[in-house]
Order: structure tokens, then C-alpha cells, then sequence
């Protein structure tokens, strides 16, 4: 259990549409996994099929997105326009990370991230992992790092 006792919620939006991106996600949530880390009950939720009530049940949150055209995928955007209002002060304070990868400048994507996440007051636990071309084993280990990191920071045992 966390700190508390109380079984927490890490909620992993994600768009994966490629085989890169799917091995980040699968690097993700290994690192949610990672040794020391109890309490925490991962749900994985593609972004077109996350709801407002996974965000209120959520204590945590890790996004993952493409770089299409410079921006977040549209499915992530998508989740963010059904999720925004109804959740705008639900979830003040809840831990986040973003991993992005692209083909070569994931910049415009973290910074629409970042600004839609600050506009629902969510804390970023860490900077985004940017992970631009071919996905090899440091890349799937940043990510890793930053899914443990904020699985770490929902369980507790690191503070948020």
C-alpha cells in the first residue's frame, strides 16, 4: 500500500500509433513496476478512451504522445478538451509526466502539454522525456526513469 494505506491511482494516457511509440508505453509501464514502489494501481487508458471519471479517480497522471506536426497528437488533445472543464479544479496538484517522441523536434508538443496541464494546476514531477528518430535501449530507459519516478512520487515514497 502507499504511505497512507490507501491503494493510489496512477492514470497512463497514452496515443500510440506506431511501434515506437508502442515501446515507449511498454517501457512506461515497466517503469511503473520498478522495485520499491508499492501501493500504486497502474490503469492504462488509450487517450480516445479516457474519461472524466478516470481523471477524478486518478491521484497521478503519465501522458504519452507523438510529435505530429510540430503538437501533441490529436487523440491527446482530444482527451484534453473532454477532460478540461469538467476536471479544472478536481485534480490541483496531481503529480504528471509526459513522454513525446518524434522524428525530430518534439518541442511544440511538450510545450502544449505543459500549458494545458498547468491550466488544470497538475504538478510536473519531472521534465519531459523527449525522444526524437529510432527508439533504442537509452531511450526506452529515460522513459522508464520517468515512469518510475512518477509512479515513486503517486505511491509516496518520493515527495510530490
Amino acid at each position: 500500500m502507499a504511505e497512507d494505506g490507501v491503494q493510489k491511482v496512477l492514470l497512463v494516457v497514452h496515443h500510440t500509433a506506431s511501434p515506437a511509440t508502442q515501446e515507449l508505453l511498454e517501457a512506461a509501464l515497466d517503469g511503473t513496476r520498478a522495485d520499491g514502489i508499492e501501493g500504486v494501481d497502474v490503469r492504462v487508458r488509450p487517450a480516445l478512451g479516457a474519461t472524466v471519471s478516470d481523471v477524478v479517480d486518478a491521484d497521478g497522471f503519465l501522458l504519452g504522445t507523438p510529435a505530429n506536426i510540430g503538437y501533441m497528437s490529436g487523440a491527446l488533445k482530444t482527451f484534453f478538451d473532454a477532460i478540461y472543464y469538467p476536471t479544472l479544479i478536481a485534480k490541483t496538484g496531481a503529480p504528471y509526466g509526459l513522454w513525446v517522441h518524434g522524428n525530430d523536434n518534439t518541442a511544440g508538443a511538450i510545450r502544449a502539454v505543459e500549458s494545458i496541464a498547468g491550466g488544470l494546476g497538475w504538478a510536473k514531477v519531472t521534465d519531459a522525456a523527449e525522444i526524437t528518430g529510432a527508439v533504442d535501449k537509452e531511450k526506452r530507459e529515460t522513459v522508464w526513469e520517468l515512469a518510475a519516478t512518477v509512479a515513486a512520487t503517486v505511491s509516496g515514497a518520493l515527495g510530490s
